[in-house]
């Protein structure tokens, strides 16, 4: 940073635009950050620039402007400027001013502690083994950041099994004449009373190191080496020591959730926002584990896009914080490169910003855009009315009254294979899930990814059970199907063949879609621009027809389609896996767990099982003559 220069309003009487317009005549035409400030002297809104004179001159102008940033140009009263040497720097002074001043008009990372670490200690000749929150002033490594207390607390319970590091503090350890408890529950080695050389302490410590680090495979083997060399010793006590530290670091990897064996480190930042709200899911990898997650709902303008979201929160979200060498994202933020370069310099080191569009990182980036999803559909389950969607639901539609069962259908297959359709429930008092019931498709004749057909198969044998049914909490006020007119008249035939109205006395039924709504006659070009996309909403006896984008009744019927969507893949990929797994000798009586496993072991696959001749089948301990001439018949239409 080369110069600064703070600019009070020369003239009182100037406010809003005319105000900005005459601070544009004295700035220069280099990077800077901007300050819009209140009546009050508050600061409105942070912003940085790569041309601070065009940059802040936009705002002088009459049109153009969103309604919150016209509200935001008339409540300006003064500005302040800073100028910088590089578009980066004032990259980062924006993102240090923004968490500091927290701008009514800037998107507000809402973060009030630091992520806590593990800490190995370098200042002493044994040590020590520590969670750390805070400033990194001790000397010593550092692994993480943890999503959380608990988690680190739980690492280092097991860490401490595993390679026997001391976690007293120093003027404890000085103290010491003799092991302490943790000793006794083998979780310290004692160097404090020289129960273990400062060479094998050094070992322990190294090896430790080199776990967080990611080197797990190697410390496992080389423990495994030792358990046996030990075994074969007879020195038992020794052997049954080292199986318990190899059964403690397998335990610190297996605890951990969706592993990546690709990413070494990494952040995986996701953002998912509906409604006028976002949520903002941070994942970290270190040392190829995840180490836990935290959900973040950033304060921000209802028609804020995602990748503003996003790329005002990592800037923020990395002052006080060093961030690793590769963060990916779900939606590239608006400024990736300039961020990148940005915490690069921050770091010392390069940053990279990726979206993955494959392979396992993808997969990491779209769990981690699912718990976006659900944290904020759990959020605004909690913060709204369910009752409330449900009456604005019933204006919108024109029901009768709020539906107090909503049922919504979907499809999910690939190609037609394992088809299943889904019904998810949903009333007064949210999502019934006890009663989400899958469908699995039985039509023997039914032409592969015939969704249409799939549909008429799910729901006549719901419509049919219905019928059969006294109970009448069971009957549905309103059905919704994830498709469009398709869709909706297969419903509705169903519906009539069975001797049921949905016009008349029946639920109501109503299909939503994505995609356009058809031009009216006499519209012009203008009004199609302008409400061409959206939802599209398909009910009997009306003509197709878009919610408008803020309207609640939307969101509320986006969230049952997206409910219903994940429990329809949901039940697809359980049935897929499951015949995945199947095995045609589970099908063959006499043929159980053990014989199975025989047969597989000595032919090495079924295929092989099926190609066999009696009496190669004989040979197999187990099968008898007669059971070898039932496999065999049972493969070749016996």
């Amino acid at each position: 940073m080369t110069d600064s220069t703070s600019a009070a309003s020369e003239a009182p009487a100037l406010k809003g635009a005319a105000l900005i317009a005459d601070h544009v005549r004295r700035l220069p035409a280099r990077p800077g950050v901007y300050r819009m400030i209140g009546a009050k002297g508050d600061v409105l809104y942070v912003g940085k620039a790569r041309n601070l004179k065009a940059r802040v001159s936009s705002y002088a102008k009459p049109g153009g402007h969103s309604n919150r940033i016209m509200r935001m140009i008339a409540e300006t009263r003064a500005m302040e400027f800073v100028v910088t040497e590089t578009e980066t720097e004032a990259l980062l002074l924006e993102a240090n001013l923004i968490k500091q001043l927290k701008p009514r008009y800037n998107v507000i990372l809402r973060d009030d502690k630091s992520f806590p670490y593990i800490l190995i200690t370098e200042d002493h000749a044994a040590p020590q083994i520590l969670k750390h929150r805070g400033a990194r002033k001790r000397k010593g490594s550092y692994y993480g950041p943890f999503a959380s207390a608990s988690a680190v607390n739980r690492t280092l319970n097991t860490l401490q099994k595993a390679f026997l590091l001391r976690s007293c503090s120093d003027s404890v350890y000085e103290s010491r004449t003799r092991p302490c408890l943790l000793h006794q529950i083998k979780r310290c080695s004692a160097p404090c009373v020289g129960l273990i050389s400062p060479e094998a302490y050094g070992a322990l410590v190294a090896d430790a190191k080199a776990f967080l680090s990611g080197r797990n495979a190697q410390i496992q083997r080389a423990l495994s080496k030792e358990m046996e060399q030990a075994a074969a010793a007879l020195d038992f006590e020794r052997a049954a020591s080292l199986r318990d530290r190899i059964r403690a670091l397998t335990y610190v990897q297996g605890g951990q959730a969706i592993n990546a064996s690709s990413i070494g480190e990494a952040d995986v930042f996701a953002v998912h926002g509906e409604g006028g709200q976002a949520c903002v899911q941070v994942f970290f990898f270190r040392a190829g584990q995840n180490w836990g997650n935290h959900a973040y709902f950033p304060r921000h303008a209802p028609e804020e896009e995602p990748a503003a979201i996003i790329d005002a929160f990592i800037a923020q979200f990395y002052d006080g914080r060093e961030p690793p060498a590769l963060i990916l994202v779900n939606t590239p933020p608006a400024q990736a490169d300039l961020l990148a370069e940005a915490l690069s310099l921050r770091a010392g080191r390069k940053v990279t910003i990726h979206a993955p569009q494959r392979g396992e990182k993808r997969d990491i980036v779209e769990a981690a855009a699912l718990n976006a999803r659900e944290a904020l559909a759990r959020r605004t389950a909690e913060s709204a009315s369910q009752m409330k969607n449900l009456e604005r639901l019933a204006e919108v539609l024109g029901l009768p009254a709020p539906p107090r069962r909503i049922e919504v259908y979907d499809n999910s297959h690939i190609q037609g294979a394992n088809a299943v359709g889904a019904m998810i429930v949903a009333g007064p008092e949210g999502f019934v899930k006890n009663q989400y019931r899958k469908f699995n498709i039985k039509t023997a004749a039914l032409a592969p990814g015939d969704d249409y057909a799939m549909m008429r198969e799910v729901l006549t044998r719901r419509l049919s059970r219905l019928q059969t049914q006294d109970a009448e909490a069971e009957t549905p006020d309103l059905i919704v199907l994830d498709g469009g007119k398709g869709q909706l008249s297969a419903a509705l035939e169903i519906a009539r063949d069975l001797g049921i109205d949905p016009e008349a006395d029946g639920p109501a039924v109503i299909a939503v879609a994505k995609g356009r709504v058809g031009d009216a006659q006499g519209r012009r070009r203008a009004d199609r621009t302008a409400a061409a996309t959206g939802e599209q909403i398909f009910m009997p006896g009306r003509a197709p027809f878009l919610l408008p984008p803020r309207e609640p009744a939307l969101f509320f019927l986006q969230r049952l389609r997206d409910e219903a969507h994940r429990f329809a893949i949901g039940a697809h990929r359980a049935k897929r896996m499951k015949a995945l797994g199947a095995n045609p000798l589970d099908d063959i009586p006499g043929v159980g767990a053990a014989r199975k496993r025989a047969l597989l072991h000595h032919f090495g696959s079924a295929k092989a099982v099926a190609a066999a001749k009696p009496e190669d089948l004989m040979a197999v301990e187990g099968v008898s003559e007669a059971l070898a001439q039932r496999i065999y018949d049972f493969f070749h239409g016996g």
